[in-house]
């Protein structure tokens, strides 16, 4: 444990990639097996589950510092981090400890079954062995929030310099289904066992959204175009006659989604396709809104299922025949993914299965007229990809480029604010905004429909800070209502009907745009103008 704390320490006092490496790699390199395995997974998000609440948790670290709850209180909204408070306020160590990360991890996972009473006990004692770093990974990994600025990629670059394995090949290794609580470092890393690799997919291929002019990608006849959707990035991997859907957050998901089963028997073994989950309702593509009553469900009810029904839209073919393809040219994988969906098609069983039209154009002019209708198609706008270009792994410049459409936007009202976190952690930063309603009676009344934290200059938010100290109307624990007064422009991606939200319409990837500081709030926009922005809604 202690040098795993050591090494969250190096990685968190640090944003230089190369010292970041050298820290994990030097790390794999001294860890026990054991160890090794369990920072693998709490690295890449398989972290146990929480066992106890964070309720308990600030009430019992009181106690132990033998402060109130209302100072401890005031003392986490100020750090903005909890097991960062519980860290800080903890009297200082009486007592050491030489046990390691995985048992560490093994006693947190048996003490989620334990009475209320046991965990204090737990708890308390190893607060008290820890010292100040110690104990804030401790903590952290108790509420199973434990988020640190290194990515999967990252981590599997210095587990190659540890180890002298390819990226690539680590990348696919880790892939999947894998238990920390099961698996030696042997099988996961040094070992090669074929049958591991069944249900295994492949790295995603991620793009970067265009930073300059498109005609900067130089000939428009290198590239092939097609529609971004907007669902869940998938792989549906057939083999050995089973079927396998991945999320690209490493989700085995086959379960929720039955309505690909048709593909076994139907899609010869010795496939994986990439593609999206889309919502499809009444023959057309649905709101990410729609899709969002599927996900995270732990099981779909036949009525779900006739409501909200969903596709596959294909877009690459990483395998075929069992050969992997990605270090073929794009246009001829997509050529064997067009030969597949006819066979798929003309066995009566395609409606799961959609494909991606590809789109060739002759100036970026064309290119930016069909992006201007991806609203109409319920895209997100054009994904552009070079003709001649491999699929790689991670996120890559230069062969695959995403090319958004511009956000919508609306103005609206600040009502309340809560404070950040991190740096932010001393300033009211995470805001609330409302739009006009009018009420039967004519009278009108600011409805909320957003939050947002982010797109205001460190100056601005700290001017608006100071305003909403000066002139909070309440105080909800953490959260202050603020006198109506300032406007800001908000963006959005995205933008539906939902029976969640108090104003009836939730938006996707809200952010502020603007302070419209020369507007006052009677010239904010109604839900009104919001409700003319959704697809397919009549003008009033």
């Amino acid at each position: 444990m202690k040098n795993f704390a050591q090494l969250i320490k190096t990685l968190d006092s640090t944003n230089k990639t190369n010292l970041k490496v050298k820290a994990l790699s030097e790390y794999f390199k001294i860890a026990n097996d054991k160890d090794k395995v369990w920072t693998i997974a709490i690295l890449s998000h398989r972290r146990p589950p929480r066992p106890v609440n964070t309720t308990l948790l600030r009430e019992w670290a009181s106690q132990l510092s033998n402060i109130p709850l209302w100072l401890f209180e005031e003392s986490y909204h100020i750090v903005g981090d909890l097991a960062e408070t519980i860290a800080l306020i903890i009297p200082s160590k009486k007592s050491s400890t030489e046990k390691t990360l995985t048992q560490f991890l093994e006693e947190m996972i048996a003490l989620k079954k334990k009475t209320d009473e046991e965990k204090q006990a737990y708890l308390f004692e190893n607060w008290e062995c820890l010292d100040y770093y110690e104990r804030f990974v401790f903590t952290k990994l108790i509420t199973g929030g434990f988020r640190i600025g290194v990515s999967q990629k990252l981590m599997t670059r210095a587990l190659s310099k540890a180890t002298q394995i390819d990226e690539d090949i680590l990348a696919y290794k880790l892939m999947g289904n894998w238990d920390p609580n099961s698996i030696t470092f042997k099988e996961l890393v040094l070992e090669e066992n074929e049958s591991d690799y069944l249900s295994k997919p492949y790295p995603f291929y991620l793009a970067y959204a265009i930073e300059k002019e498109v005609e900067d990608l130089g000939e428009v006849s290198d590239w092939s175009a097609e529609h971004k959707w907007d669902g869940i990035r998938s792989q549906v991997i057939l083999r050995n006659d089973e079927l396998f859907v991945w999320s690209r957050g490493e989700e085995l998901v086959t379960d929720k989604y039955p309505e690909f089963e048709a593909f076994i028997r139907t899609i010869p073994n010795g496939t994986v396709i990439d593609g999206e989950i889309l919502p499809y309702l009444n023959d057309q593509i649905g709101t990410f809104n729609d899709l969002q009553t599927r996900i995270g469900r732990k099981k779909v009810s036949k009525a779900l299922l006739e409501k909200v029904p969903v596709i596959l839209k294909a877009y690459d073919l990483l395998e075929w025949e069992g050969k992997d393809l990605r270090n073929r040219p794009f246009i001829e994988r997509r050529q064997l993914l067009e030969k597949l969906y006819s066979a798929v098609s003309s066995s009566g069983v395609e409606k799961p299965l959609h494909l991606s039209k590809t789109m060739h154009f002759t100036s970026w002019k064309e290119v930016a007229q069909e992006r201007d209708l991806a609203r109409e198609m319920h895209s997100e706008g054009l994904m552009l990809k070079r003709r001649d270009s491999p699929y790689l792994v991670g996120r890559k410049k230069g062969d695959w480029w995403k090319w958004k459409v511009d956000p919508l936007t609306i103005d609206a009202v600040l009502t309340y604010a809560m404070r950040g976190h991190g740096r932010r952690s001393n300033l009211f930063t995470d805001y609330t905004f409302a739009l006009w309603d009018e009420k039967k009676n004519g009278e009108k009344e600011l409805v909320t429909f957003a939050k947002a934290y982010s797109g205001l200059t460190d100056a601005e938010f700290r001017k608006v800070d100071t305003w909403i100290k000066k002139n909070t109307l309440e105080r909800f624990g953490p959260v202050r209502s603020v006198t109506p007064y300032h406007v800001f422009e908000i963006a959005f991606e995205g933008i539906a009907f939902s029976k969640r939200h108090k104003s009836g319409i939730a938006t996707r990837f809200p952010r502020i745009l603007r302070w419209r500081q020369d507007k006052n709030i009677h010239e904010a926009n109604s839900l009104n103008d919001l409700r003319k922005q959704i697809p397919g809604e009549p003008q009033k």
